[in-house]
């Protein structure tokens, strides 16, 4: 059987009509878009810093927790999705679950590692809120890929889905990469701006 077939078999696998995959395909969507575009009304409105008495240290942390915990329903949710789908006997073997093992760990170090580094205030878009970092950071995890947060992260679904042997996981999976890659459009260039005009207020 060749590689067509083999996919197909894998994508003939998946249940989309299941209410708990459903659930866990819209919070994958939902949850970058509202950390960017919760941070960047915040950025034009100060409307959370005004909600928290006008502190912008506070509405960052209530902002980071927001975003914390819709990530932990998001996981949770997937994990609790992948239960009810089918498993396929050509992910289902000790080789597929080795991958999934090494590729959660591998992912799990890149997340954990860079938030250590940026900090609360960093991962969740500070320099929305005004907080802006010195210098940019540029020791692991940042020297082995630019956004080590979204790396990692997408590395831990795919590591699941593999260790599971789910094809609906592989399907996440390749939305969560999807919706990374389109959330960094909308983010780089928009915190490439602020630094800029931080550069030509010092001016």
């Amino acid at each position: 059987m060749g590689l067509t077939e083999i996919a197909l078999e894998l994508y003939n696998d998946i249940d989309f009509n299941d209410k708990k995959f459903q659930t866990s395909l819209f919070f994958i969507i939902f949850n970058p878009l509202y950390w960017n575009f919760g941070a960047r009304l915040e950025y034009y409105t100060k409307i959370l810093s005004t909600l928290c008495f006008g502190s912008k240290k506070l509405a960052v942390y209530v902002f980071s927790l927001t975003v914390f915990t819709l990530g932990i329903f998001r996981d949770e949710i997937y994990r609790a999705a992948l239960t009810d789908q089918a498993t396929s006997p050509y992910l289902d073997n000790a080789l597929f679950k080795l991958l999934g093992v090494g590729f959660f760990g591998y992912g799990g170090v890149l997340v954990l590692s860079s938030m250590y580094k940026l900090g609360i205030v960093g991962t969740y878009l500070g320099d929305h809120f005004g907080f802006l970092f010195d210098e940019r950071i540029v020791d692991f995890p940042f020297n082995v890929c630019d956004n080590p947060m979204y790396d990692g992260s997408t590395l831990c679904f795919l590591g699941t889905a593999l260790f599971y042997a789910k094809p609906a996981g592989l399907f996440a999976s390749a939305l969560v990469y999807t919706m990374y890659q389109i959330v960094l459009l909308i983010e780089e260039p928009f915190t490439a701006k602020i630094y800029s005009q931080r550069v030509q207020k010092q001016k």
